[in-house]
């Protein structure tokens, strides 16, 4: 191709005012100490000009100049041509490029040049595309808009930072079940892995009210109507781990999902389902550690949970975490003794002990709540037979003991964890609102990065922007390649 060969980069403008700086810099040592820091921003932004020059090339490469194309069965004529600005990793470059007609009066021009290369969302190359989602996704868009300014390569506008997720979303949604699938088989389980952990949790983030025209139908009037908990505004955001350990208890590696709210957080159930079925195909003698607070949601989705591979394969164990179980213990304690009583902290922490290491340690937390209940009278009273049904209902998940003789994980702190890093941090930020899919179109970015499926996730999305172009119609067209 003649663009790379010497004789033409020679007579790149931007080479020629690259060796001018160089030559006048060197002349400036003569008389001066020069700025550093000037000097590395200059020749910077030299050598983005360079590039850029070099991606325009590039992209021209792309473009297809016949009297017809067939796309996706669909014949379109020339229309003629029209420049366009796309944003490349080292800034914006304007390429002319040729467009072709649809049959259809109103159909879009379609552009060869745009699906030969992957362009994404009308605007970004593809490395400009990753690196701007990568950033959106851990930072607001104005905030990601200033970090890409201050690297001094790229300077897309916090709108336009703002629509590339959504759209990227989108895309990841249509095929999203395929992908994940594909995911799935690039992974590889551990040699070293003899136990899985499935968590699944919530945490309330901030959401935009639904417009009218959007609400669901209302429901019959006999129907019950569960009311949303937490504040006014927020609602419950699905987060699931699928997490992976070896004979000691040490944490191999965890695959992190985050999901929107939704009725019995179903997609999220879904995935977490997909997730352990594809890691018994490959691994069929394996522990199966169900593990969750002690929400009846939580485990009415453990009752149903199929992770494929046969009875003997399959040892599965149902756990309550083990702080969540402190927490209600701890409750319960403040109501015998109060809140910041010497006798209730060095009572919980003795208890505490006997729940983790004693062999029907939860037995000895009943009785003791049990005699106390009965001298608790009033409101308190009511509030510690609470906690005491509690610990009666789940003590058929509290052999923790037991679990830990065999490393197993007692404690949800790797969803926890996930809740915090996947929806807090992102989406609870001050001033924040989210709609379902805007909250989602981060959520899923996070996923990725979290769970190490970046890459694979990335080429996914960026291969479902290319699309072949056949030059010519019917038997007589022939494909014609992504590249040249």
């Amino acid at each position: 191709m003649e663009a790379y060969q010497e004789p033409h980069l020679l007579k790149s403008p931007a080479v020629r005012q690259l060796v001018k700086f160089l030559q006048q810099h060197r002349q400036q040592w003569s008389k001066e100490l020069p700025d550093l820091e000037k000097f590395e921003r200059e020749v910077h932004g030299h050598l983005l000009t360079l590039e850029r020059e070099l991606v325009a090339e590039e992209l021209s490469q792309y473009d297809v100049v016949v009297d017809q194309i067939t796309v996706n069965g669909t014949v379109c004529l020339l229309a003629g041509t029209a420049s366009e600005t796309y944003l490349t990793a080292a800034g914006p470059v304007t390429v002319a490029r040729h467009l072709y007609r649809p049959p259809r009066h109103q159909a879009r021009h379609v552009c060869p040049l745009e699906m030969r290369a992957g362009i994404v969302e009308g605007f970004f190359t593809p490395r400009a595309a990753r690196q701007a989602a990568y950033v959106t996704a851990h930072l607001p868009p104005t905030q990601s808009a200033a970090l890409l300014g201050e690297v001094g390569n790229m300077h897309p506008s916090p709108s336009t930072l703002e629509r590339l997720p959504k759209g990227l979303s989108e895309r990841w949604e249509a095929h999203r079940q395929a992908w994940e699938t594909q995911l799935r088989s690039w992974d590889s389980v551990p040699s070293r892995a003899v136990t899985l952990a499935v968590s699944l949790d919530g945490v309330m983030a901030p959401m935009r009210p639904v417009p009218q025209a959007e609400k669901p139908e209302k429901a019959p009037e006999s129907a019950p109507v569960k009311q949303p908990k937490g504040p006014k505004g927020y609602q419950e955001v699905g987060c699931g781990t699928v997490s992976l350990y070896d004979a000691e208890g040490e944490r191999l590696q965890t695959v992190r999902y985050g999901r929107m709210p939704e009725s019995k957080k179903a997609t999220l159930c879904q995935q977490l389902q997909a997730e352990c079925q594809a890691i018994v195909a490959v691994r069929p003698p394996m522990k199966l550690v169900r593990l969750a607070d002690g929400a009846k949601e939580n485990w009415r989705f453990w009752e149903t949970l199929a992770v494929g591979g046969s009875a003997s394969q399959i040892e599965t164990w149902n756990i309550v975490d083990f702080y969540h179980a402190c927490d209600h213990l701890k409750q319960a304690l403040d109501l015998i003794w109060g809140e910041f009583s010497p006798k209730g902290k060095a009572e919980f922490a003795r208890l505490k002990t006997v729940l983790k290491e004693m062999e029907g340690g939860v037995e000895t937390v009943i009785e003791t709540l049990r005699y106390r209940v009965r001298s608790t009278r009033g409101a308190k009273g009511q509030a510690l037979r609470k906690e005491l049904t509690y610990f009666r209902h789940q003590r058929h998940r509290m052999a923790y003991a037991t679990y830990l003789r065999q490393h197993l994980p007692i404690a949800s702190g790797v969803v926890e964890a996930a809740c915090k890093t996947l929806v807090t941090q992102r989406l609870k930020q001050s001033g924040m609102r989210w709609s379902a899919s805007g909250g989602q179109a981060i959520l899923t970015l996070r996923s990725l990065i979290q769970s190490g499926r970046w890459e694979a996730g990335w080429a996914l999305l960026r291969a479902s922007y290319q699309q072949s172009v056949l030059i010519g119609s019917g038997s007589a067209s022939f494909t014609l390649p992504l590249a040249v």
